[in-house]
């Protein structure tokens, strides 16, 4: 061709670019621009070790976010569901209920690390920025309607938790967990990317709303392609929120990671990969349930009795708290596996109560892991004895947090096992419901074993002393309280969590109505 052809053509090309609507998206650019500034304000500071300026950053911008995705809520409701940026992003009930979800997530996961991880020489703003990043990807995820961005946002929300994981560079364990993350979470990546593409080959089409169209208004005489792509995208997400059998990275990264970052990659990860797996498969392929139904009520089945019955044997907590978010990710499906509006939204109540839970259980073990003068050693279950009597606050939030796990009444955990488990009922799927209580009866038992240990004073094999100055003696507990004391941000984190699962626990009305107004857009 020649250069004048080229010029010609050139001149007259035109790129259609679509209309943006920030207003939409402002949340996740909130997010994004929190980073920059905080990576800013970081190179033009000379005291590097400063930590507290990019923890309010953050906190500002999860704020900011979340009132702004109250705002985007409340003109949902009043105008109808929408989708913008040439249909890419869907501005609708269910996207802004999960936005709301992930900044509460960062609120908190930002407050909690000020008195953990910023105290074991994570100086900089290279951790709020990792976690503020990571959270755009999420709520990308959550208000895609296209899959493309779905995958982008995968990525984002991704790349920043294989960092966030390795974040300890001294630990071995650390660098070990983020490598099987990084490798394992490539493998899926790359799963779900294949399973987009022959989505797109068999409807010709990545936007989530036009397969649904497209399958609603055409018979496929081979649906082979299709239901391959199907199956991929399942098993891609299936990894993300730690689905049996794409579980078994999840005990060792959940070991391996920072205390405070298991916390955060275990409500708001699961949150992003939830959001993709309700939207992709209730919304597109609604009209192909009978076909991906039994696989997801499968992994339901599986993921609660995995995760319930595993979690019995471990004697280190994170570890157990691994299997038991296993088990916690069977509760979610099985709302997806109603294929219902009602069990969506109480999918989503579940997604909202256990992010706060885990967030400010993990909260806990960090700090006491803290005050033990190691700040991510392993924590045992017998570790955790007699912990009400060193520090009778943290025991009774740990307490809090295990018994509303186990689904106790006057909880959020009682309602979101119930609500999902009469779901289930209503569909009648009642071996899916019969399964989840009794893996509920089964998983009372661990999580009533920390709550007893946390009361339970320490077997004087296990108490150690220490010569004092005076010539005394200096007994554990005395040390840990001389050696670290947990700041009023992170107090005020635990604090926030627990009065959360507490009051929505005993009037949950609130959070009830606002998930149940969450709608998918069509």
């Amino acid at each position: 061709m020649s250069p004048h052809l080229l010029l010609t053509f050139a001149s007259t090309a035109k790129i259609a670019l679509p209309k943006i609507d920030y207003s939409s998206i402002l949340p996740e650019l909130v997010m994004l621009g929190a980073a920059i500034i905080s990576m800013i304000v970081s190179s033009l500071t000379r005291k590097r070790d400063l930590t507290w300026p990019y923890t309010a950053i953050g906190v500002v911008a999860s704020l900011v976010a979340g009132e702004w995705s109250l705002h985007l809520f409340e003109v949902v409701r009043s105008q109808g569901p929408k989708a913008t940026i040439a249909g890419a992003i869907s501005s609708d009930g269910f996207s802004t209920f999960l936005m709301v979800v992930i900044s509460v997530s960062v609120l908190l996961s930002l407050l909690i690390a000020q008195g953990v991880v910023f105290r074991d020489a994570a100086k900089g703003p290279e951790y709020s920025a990792l976690i503020l990043i990571s959270a755009s990807g999420a709520m990308f995820m959550a208000a895609a309607n296209d899959l493309i961005v779905v995958f982008l946002g995968l990525e984002i929300l991704s790349i920043a938790l294989y960092v966030l994981v390795g974040f300890r560079r001294s630990a071995s364990e650390s660098q070990e967990a983020a490598m099987k993350y990084f490798v394992l979470g490539g493998f899926s990546s790359a799963i779900f990317l294949y399973g987009i593409a022959l989505t797109y080959g068999a409807t010709g089409t990545s936007n989530i709303s036009k397969i649904a169209q497209y399958l609603a208004n055409n018979t496929l005489t081979s649906n082979g392609v299709l239901l391959a792509g199907m199956v991929l995208m399942l098993v891609g997400l299936g990894f993300k929120v730690a689905a049996v059998p794409f579980h078994f990275w999840t005990p060792d990264v959940y070991q391996g990671a920072p205390t405070s970052v298991t916390g955060y990659m275990a409500g708001v990860a699961k949150a992003g990969g939830f959001a993709a797996l309700l939207r992709i498969f209730y919304v597109s392929f609604n009209t192909l349930s009978l076909d991906w139904r039994p696989v997801v009520i499968t992994l339901a089945v599986l993921s609660t009795v995995v995760g319930a019955v595993l979690a019995l044997s471990q004697r280190d907590v994170k570890r157990m708290l691994a299997y038991s978010s296993i088990n916690h990710a069977g509760f979610i499906l099985i709302g997806l596996a109603t294929a219902t509006a009602a069990g969506v939204s109480d999918s989503l109540y579940y997604l909202f109560a256990y992010s706060i839970m885990i967030i400010g259980t993990f909260g806990v073990i960090s700090m006491v892991s803290a005050a033990r003068g190691n700040f991510e050693g392993p924590i045992l279950v017998s570790d955790l004895r007699g912990l009400a009597k060193r520090n009778p606050a943290l025991g009774l939030a740990l307490a809090i947090f295990m018994v509303a796990q186990a689904g106790a009444p006057f909880t959020t955990g009682f309602l979101a096992k119930f609500s999902v488990i009469a779901a289930a009922v209503q569909s009648r799927e009642y071996l899916l419901a019969i399964a989840a209580m009794m893996t509920a009866v089964v998983a009372v038992y661990f999580y009533l074993r920390l709550a007893f240990a946390i009361y339970t004073d320490r077997e004087e094999a296990e108490s150690t002393t220490t010569p004092a100055s005076g010539g005394g003696v200096m007994t554990e507990v005395e040390t840990a309280k001389k050696t670290y004391t947990p700041p009023l941000v992170t107090l005020v984190g635990v604090g926030l969590a627990m009065a959360f699962t507490i009051v929505f626990g005993i009037y949950s009305s609130p959070l009830v109505t606002f998930a149940h107004q969450a709608v998918l857009m069509h």
